[in-house]
């Protein structure tokens, strides 16, 4: 099966497992500090700012958890996202608000989040779809204008930037995921940049049961009775720990070499689907925007996009369409009204991307769709006559 996402892991991180086997240390410790360290320097911050969680969706719920928001709070994160957003804001007890994105980016404009705020509007979240920075410099600075609190869901943009300034640093908040399908993995793990320092050291806390000064080991040094609780606030326990942090390591030193062949292969999907009859490919990066290139996703017909997928899988590809439009799901109470949303759920799929992948994997997924898609093509083209 050629899959759509693969963990590219090796030497280097199976030897990176045994050194904290060695020391006997598997929890939170040393490795996770240098690696919030490392990852702060990546994002060209101070590692205060930093804090390795055991997810992305960790992230997010700390994130929304900071807010402090009340019943009536408003949260508008376009349809097209991971669930993880939408339940962070339910479990807050405020609203999610979906609002619309460019169909052919699928990333929100500044303009498609602008239709959805309102006076009760705390927060906005947006979702840097495969990648792809999107409209971020421009949301950034309205929300900056109107105390709204920005935040960026870049679990697929470890490596995003817009002249040469990471993704995840233009909003108040930020989350990666690190999970097994992603750019950079952990197996499971994920990192939050919180700009205010106040704010920073209140979502660590939060991330460690809410303790003011954790009760272990460590602080024995630094406190005559290190085992007394302080909880100024109640918290959960949802931070990372040594050996996932020492795998994080080594794929952060990886990510250019990881993400330049992702580059490649989108490179070589462009240049073989280039004026496929009835398929879109992804639309051309601005100037100055540099992707991690997590998706890569094409549209056709709604009335052959399930086919092809079928297709596809029975030749041994596997593909899907990331992510369900969130406005649909009942559970959300959304009555939004998405027209580009809709249009875009209905058309795209996403194709296989990941390092591990040959030259000879993706023509083999590109003979398979233009097989596919010609034929179903010509079955609804008769259907129609």
């Amino acid at each position: 099966m050629i899959n759509l996402f693969q963990p590219q892991v090796g030497a280097e991180e199976l030897d990176a497992v045994n050194a904290v086997f060695g020391d006997r240390w598997l929890g939170h410790g040393p490795r996770t500090k240098a690696f919030e360290e490392e990852f702060a320097t990546h994002l060209g911050v101070a590692p205060e700012h930093v804090v390795f969680v055991n997810s992305g969706t960790a992230g997010l719920f700390l994130a929304v958890e900071a807010l402090d928001l009340e019943p009536g709070d408003e949260v508008v994160l376009p349809s097209l996202s991971f669930l993880a957003a939408a339940n962070a804001v339910l479990a807050a007890g405020a609203k999610p608000v979906f609002c619309d994105a460019d169909r052919r980016t699928l990333n929100p404009t500044l303009e498609d989040i602008e239709a959805a705020v309102t006076e009760r509007t705390k927060a906005v979240v947006v979702l840097h779809y495969g990648g792809y920075p999107g409209d971020v410099v421009r949301i950034a600075e309205r929300c900056r204008e109107r105390g709204i609190a920005l935040i960026e869901d870049a679990a697929c943009a470890v490596a995003s930037r817009v002249d040469g300034r990471p993704v995840g640093t233009f909003g108040d908040f930020a989350m990666w995921s690190f999970d097994a399908m992603k750019v950079l993995v952990t197996g499971d793990g994920g990192m939050i940049y919180v700009r205010d320092p106040e704010q920073a050291a209140r979502v660590r806390r939060l991330a460690y049961h809410g303790l003011a000064q954790p009760s272990g080991f460590g602080y024995a040094k630094v406190s005559a009775r290190w085992w007394e609780l302080d909880i100024p606030e109640p918290g959960r326990r949802v931070i990372g720990n040594d050996l996932t942090a020492a795998i994080g390591s080594v794929q952060l030193r990886r990510l250019p070499e990881l993400v330049g062949r992702r580059k490649e292969l989108v490179a070589l999907y462009d240049r073989e689907l280039a004026d496929t009859e009835g398929l879109l490919t992804p639309p051309p990066l601005p100037d100055g925007h540099d992707s991690t290139h997590y998706f890569y996703w094409i549209q056709v017909d709604p009335q052959v996009r399930d086919q092809l997928a079928s297709d596809l899988y029975g030749d041994g590809i596997y593909t899907t369409f990331r992510y369900a439009p969130l406005h649909r799901v009942p559970a959300y109470g959304s009555d939004a009204h998405l027209t580009a949303s809709d249009w875009a759920a209905e058309r795209t799929l996403c194709l296989p991307l990941h390092p591990g992948l040959s030259d000879a994997d993706v023509l083999t997924v590109v003979a398979s769709l233009r097989k596919s898609l010609a034929a179903r093509t010509a079955e609804t083209t008769r259907a129609v006559a």
